[in-house]
């Protein structure tokens, strides 16, 4: 019975872990940009939360993949609470940063 409620626990925990979005294009660069919410973090105009990165430090809202795929915002390392590091393929369209990839860095 213990190694039952072990491997539910162990399950239930990896099932919280932070997966990569798209996959990544290997004929396209790869870039490490900071990411983080725009209005909380890099005071971007537009109000609430949501997900952007900085490019050129220009801030744009992230389209493709959203604040809450990557985890609880408002943790102690949250997008709201922090700035922090991604792995992304994208492009800039239309002033925003269309995502195609976006890994969470550690």
């Amino acid at each position: 019975m213990k190694n039952y409620l072990l491997g539910f626990l162990l399950l239930s925990f990896s099932s919280f872990a932070q997966k990569p979005f798209g996959k990544i294009n290997p004929m396209q660069p790869v870039d490490t940009l900071a990411a983080s919410c725009g209005s909380c973090n890099f005071k971007m105009a537009k109000k609430g939360c949501y997900l952007a990165v900085q490019l050129k430090d220009i801030a744009y809202e992230v389209k493709g993949t959203g604040l809450d795929d990557h985890g609880d915002a408002h943790a102690e390392d949250g997008f709201c609470m922090a700035v922090r590091k991604a792995r992304v393929q994208g492009k800039v369209e239309n002033g925003f940063f269309v995502a195609t990839y976006f890994e969470l860095l550690k």
